[in-house]
């Protein structure tokens, strides 16, 4: 079963941050709305997304380019085919938190 996780404080990072629990990796995007956690690796072949390049609400993988909305986690660009998981965010007093 899901429980939310604490992550890290809010201002602990700009962009993205790496979060690990257990052996789950999460990558969390700060975009202007809010902060937002898929799966850290892309759905293609084993690179973390939280090393990767935000434009607008996209989150670009670092080794091959593949495209993936931070939001939903579809994929928006080719070589991945598989959309990556994402996970509820939620921050209280100030402290980030993900349900995993």
């Amino acid at each position: 079963m899901a429980k939310w996780r604490e992550v890290c404080a809010e201002d602990a990072f700009k962009n993205t941050y790496k979060f690990v629990h257990r052996r789950k990796e999460v990558a969390l995007f700060r975009l202007q709305d809010g902060i937002f956690a898929t799966e850290n690796s892309c759905s293609h072949e084993y690179s973390e997304l939280s090393e990767g390049m935000i434009i607008g609400d996209d989150v670009y993988c670092p080794k091959h380019g593949s495209r993936f909305d931070i939001r939903t986690g579809a994929v928006r660009d080719l070589p991945a085919t598989r959309p990556v998981k994402t996970y509820p965010v939620k921050v209280e007093e100030g402290i980030v938190y993900v349900k995993i």
